[in-house]
């Protein structure tokens, strides 16, 4: 994508009514419609959704795919895609606004920041769909299930909230599982390191992103880890 068109896509982000941008990673200002500055910790349900329904972050979520997907099959439920690529939010939001997905909005920044963004307890449940592995050894606290990214979930989730992490990364899932059996706080509810060998036991794993799809002509397993933080 040339320079031009990836500027182009950050004007237009500003006139999306359901993207939120976070520039400083220091701050948690949130810059909103128009550039205005908007306030929405522990305010999403009331300024934003204007409706009192549980909310599910995905995490990474790249072109939001999951977010959507999960927004069409759950209307009584809202959706925040959180990503720190603009251009690639700039895609999924356009498809919200399209087909008038009210109950989904982005948020644009750093997951170590999320914290900044939301009150104790104000997420009910938390996407983690195919995000980068960071597989070198001197990455792994970058990794969304080291122990660093734990505790700013558990800074935001209410009690017993579900987090879910999908894959296909071996060492990741592997790497998950050995974290999360390490957390006093943390109870794995569900893990399968081949979720399509047998019937999916969750509706939500039907769908596909994009990536899914190719790895899954690649012929990748896809695991699952579904838990919760106490």
């Amino acid at each position: 994508m040339s320079k031009r068109n990836k500027l182009q896509k950050f004007a237009e982000l500003l006139t999306f009514p359901n993207v939120y941008e976070n520039y400083n990673p220091k701050e948690p200002q949130l810059i909103g419609l128009n550039g205005a500055e908007v306030d929405l910790k522990d305010k999403w349900r009331s300024q934003h959704f204007q409706n009192d329904h549980p909310i599910t972050l995905e995490l990474a979520c790249g072109r939001g795919e999951y977010t959507l997907d999960l927004a069409r099959r759950y209307p009584e439920q809202n959706f925040i895609g959180v990503d720190v690529k603009g251009a690639r939010i700039w895609k999924g939001a356009g498809i919200a606004l399209e087909e008038k997905l009210d109950n989904v909005a982005f948020l644009r920044t750093r997951i170590e920041q999320i914290a900044l963004f939301f009150e104790p307890g104000e997420v009910d449940e938390i996407w983690i769909t195919f995000p980068d592995p960071f597989l070198r050894k001197s990455k792994a606290n970058r990794r969304l299930t080291a122990p660093n990214f734990l505790n700013a979930y558990r800074k935001i989730l209410k009690p017993g909230g579900f987090v879910h992490l999908k894959t296909d990364e071996p060492n990741l899932y592997e790497f998950s599982l050995e974290v999360l059996a390490e957390d006093p706080q943390v109870n794995i509810l569900y893990q399968d390191d081949d979720i399509y060998a047998k019937v999916l036991p969750f509706p939500e794993l039907e769908t596909k992103t994009y990536y899914e799809n190719m790895h899954l002509a690649e012929g990748k397993k896809i695991k699952y880890i579904r838990f919760t933080i106490h």
